[in-house]
């Protein structure tokens, strides 16, 4: 099972998109850190989540997430 994620830092206007395996764990390395691109914006709280069977599919809706009509939808989540 893979995961698609969104994660809102609490701190800065900032929404991460990322794919995973392991979603506990992800987020604890986000949280806790471990990963580059997100160290400087913690805490973070996970908005969204959404699961695929493969990687190939898990990584099309990430890939979705990142393009212009993607972050409108995820401006649609964040207003519910």
């Amino acid at each position: 099972m893979y995961y698609v994620y969104l994660l809102k830092s609490e701190s800065r206007n900032f929404v991460y998109k990322g794919l995973t395996d392991n979603l506990e764990r992800r987020i604890s390395q986000h949280n806790s850190g471990r990963v580059r691109s997100t160290k400087n914006k913690m805490p973070l709280k996970l908005i969204h989540f959404e699961k695929y069977a493969t990687r190939t599919e898990a990584r099309e809706r990430e890939k979705y997430f990142k393009s212009g009509i993607g972050r409108e939808e995820i401006d649609g989540l964040l207003k519910q």
